[in-house]
């Protein structure tokens, strides 16, 4: 058996790893997992991965979740150029700093911002409070502010020169607002020239190709009955 990469392009961790692959020309099988249908949580899927989140791979006998831990794995079984995760222990610090801040500060902002402008009032059917979402959205503005000023600075990617897991990490988290209406990169015209350099990077192909399904989440037809009682009660931590 080969490689298998089990994704949802609606999730922004998945779209990293996919852009990952393809751009790096690692040999895959597509095994699409749909979260907002519950697909996450069939037998098959929790055989792969118990966690029951995408992204996930498996690698013939050998099975593994989590994003950051799926891209610096493809990263060393495939010898990816240097510079996605670098050798230089500084320039791979930097990139692991950025990787551990963004879970619970930038990915967290951007998830909650989507589900609460667009997903919870098109997809669940469920309004939300106008101070809720102005909450979320000044945190937001608050870790743009700090993606700029402590990651980003005055250099040309994240962690340095050139592109590396870090800026794949953070562009496909701040699509997720941006496919929600979000104007994340107006006024912000450092941010904005890093996102033309990340596309370029990318290939503007890759880019869109892996966001073709983000961008068009406001779509997204009603959920099911079925599916808004089992997605809802877990989606509530959303609304914080």
């Amino acid at each position: 058996m080969g490689l298998e990469l089990y994704l949802d392009l609606m999730s922004q961790p998945c779209r990293a790893v996919y852009i990952f692959a393809k751009k790096n020309g690692i040999p895959f099988q597509l095994c699409p997992v749909e979260v907002l249908k519950g697909q996450h949580y069939t037998e098959s899927f929790t055989q792969v991965n118990p966690l029951r989140k995408v992204p996930a791979l498996k690698d013939g006998d050998f099975t593994l979740a989590e994003s950051v831990a799926i891209l610096l794995y493809l990263s060393r079984k495939y010898k990816a150029p240097d510079h996605w995760y670098p050798q230089d222990l500084q320039a791979r610090a930097r990139v692991d700093e950025y990787l551990s801040w963004q879970h619970t500060a930038l990915r967290s902002c951007c998830t909650r911002a989507m589900w609460q402008k667009l997903l919870f009032p098109v997809f669940l059917g469920q309004a939300v409070p106008p101070e809720t979402l102005a909450a979320t959205l000044a945190e937001l503005d608050r870790c743009l502010q700090l993606l700029e000023d402590k990651f980003l600075r005055d250099q040309p990617f994240l962690a340095g020169p050139q592109i590396s897991v870090a800026d794949l990490v953070a562009i496909t988290e701040l699509m997720h607002p941006v496919s929600a209406g979000c104007r994340v990169f107006e006024s912000r015209p450092k941010l904005a020239a890093w996102r033309q350099r990340v596309e370029a990077a990318v290939g503007k192909d890759l880019f869109w190709e892996a966001h073709a399904v983000i961008m068009k989440a406001k779509d997204i037809p009603p959920a099911e009955p079925a599916v808004k009682e089992k997605l809802g009660p877990l989606l509530q931590v959303l609304l914080q």
